[in-house]
């Protein structure tokens, strides 16, 4: 089992950017496909983006295409989400997720979550 801790939640202005980390321990982050999904108040869990084990592959919701970008850095056993372009419906709790492949995680079936960080982007 992974664990996963998320950080740089916080207050941003629509069009503005943020950056969250998601670090891991207890199992090398390498051999997981990663991604984030969030959730709005009153709203499901809804996933943003994965990217494969060797980040060669990513991938994106509708909503964020081209607004933000997920990468990793497998050596610091991190994960990253850029998002620029702010929205105020991008308000919600990001989480950070593992799983055995980016098709899985895509379909909600993950192994591990993170607790979670706030973000929340005024207008």
């Amino acid at each position: 089992q992974v664990q996963l801790v998320e950080s740089g939640g916080g207050l941003a202005q629509a069009g503005g950017s943020l950056r969250l980390a998601c670090a891991a321990s207890g199992r090398t982050l390498s051999s997981k496909a990663m991604g984030w999904f969030r959730q709005a108040p009153g709203k499901g869990r809804e996933f943003v983006a994965a990217i494969s084990q060797s980040g060669s592959s990513t991938y994106y919701s509708d909503s964020v295409k081209g607004r933000f970008t997920i990468s990793r850095d497998n050596a610091k056993n991190t994960v990253y989400l850029q998002m620029n372009s702010l929205k105020p419906e991008g308000t919600a709790v990001y989480y950070c997720a593992a799983s055995t492949d980016s098709y899985r995680l895509h379909s909600g079936v993950v192994g591990s979550w993170g607790q979670g960080t706030q973000v929340t982007v005024s207008s």
